[in-house]
């Protein structure tokens, strides 16, 4: 009797997924329109999150709250609002160099097309025909993640204004968090309380050490890429430095799709160029992997390699670059939900 219940019970999940998704053309406009809202806060919530720790340590040391996040502003806003007026024009000159420089660039490639094209032709027509099909796959990728890249740009760019309510709407969340913390606790039914405590205290120790230190790597790794590429004599050093250290966040796979434009243009450059430059993403890499992101991040997941790339092919699959930037942080959420609602289940 309780196999026919729980069949009867998948059987109108599937029968409900279903409806919902035909008539995904009703409330897909209003979710779009649903995020396009929240998502100032949601990034407001994300900043409160990260400086949260920092404003209680020096708010325990007798200074106000508010003046505390304002010390906290004046340093964070600071220095990245300086970052972004010393940053921003270089980046713009390098963007506009490299506009320029494309046709070179293309012209580059279309020779070591032609180059393996002509060299692969004695090969048997099977082997030849696949090394053709894997340049249009590999055209096609690249294709595919530029213009997702700049559709990404203008509509950072077109929301500027959107975002400039991100500071405020942080700072309020900072200032009233214990009040948020109260009206939560008043909204949560008596009975879910102390598991919700428990379950958001496993999530924090997870997840927040997590977020902190991948992005301390990550800053620092781009920092020290753009530097050392400058040192070199790379064209373009903050512009692939800020790539390298933007898709550092993503474990395992970032590196490699940071090294790729680096490796392309300086391929372009000389064979020389390429052999330090990928020298240079080299040692980083390994600096990383085994002091910075121990030292720093450490192993604060407890999550099984194999799990984490699995959640990256599914996020990649889902939702791009994005999908696997926030993949890991998603798995190791559900995987506290999980245990905790394995383990009420058990004791009752």
């Amino acid at each position: 009797m309780r196999f026919f219940i729980r069949l009867t019970k998948m059987l109108l999940v599937v029968i409900l997924l279903y409806f919902i998704m035909r008539l995904r053309d009703f409330w897909l406009p209003i979710l779009r329109l649903i995020v396009t809202v929240l998502t100032p806060f949601i990034i407001a919530a994300f900043i409160a999150y990260l400086l949260h720790p920092l404003v209680e340590y020096i708010h325990k040391r007798g200074i106000p709250r508010a003046l505390a996040i304002l010390m906290i502003y004046i340093v964070f806003f600071g220095g990245v609002g300086y970052g972004a007026y010393k940053g921003i024009p270089v980046l713009l000159d390098q963007l506009q160099e490299l506009t320029k420089s494309l046709p070179m660039l293309a012209d580059t490639y279309h020779g070591w097309t032609t180059k393996i094209h002509d060299q692969t032709a004695k090969w048997p027509k099977e082997m030849h025909k696949r090394v053709e099909t894997s340049i249009l796959e590999v055209e096609a990728l690249l294709g595919l993640w530029l213009t997702k890249a700049v559709t990404s740009v203008k509509s950072i760019l077109n929301s500027a204004m959107v975002f400039l309510l991100v500071p405020f709407i942080a700072f309020y969340m900072l200032k009233d968090m214990d009040e948020m913390k109260q009206a939560v606790w008043r909204l949560t039914p008596k009975k879910w309380r102390k598991e919700g405590i428990e379950f958001l205290k496993d999530v924090d120790e997870s997840l927040g050490n997590y977020i902190r230190g991948q992005l301390f790597v990550c800053t620092l790794i781009g920092g020290v890429a753009a530097l050392s590429l400058w040192i070199a004599g790379m064209n373009y050093p903050l512009l692939l430095g800020l790539i390298i250290g933007a898709t550092n966040v993503i474990p395992y796979f970032g590196p490699i799709i940071g090294a790729i434009p680096a490796a392309l243009l300086a391929a372009t450059i000389s064979a020389k160029m390429m052999m330090i430059v990928m020298g240079i993403i080299f040692l980083l890499q390994f600096l990383e992997g085994n002091v910075l992101s121990p030292l720093i991040v450490g192993k604060s997941l407890h999550m099984h390699p194999l799990i984490i790339m699995l959640s990256l092919f599914l996020g990649g699959e889902l939702a791009g670059i994005v999908g696997m930037i926030i993949a890991v942080p998603f798995v190791a959420v559900l995987k506290v939900a999980v245990l905790h609602a394995r383990e009420r289940f058990s004791t009752h």
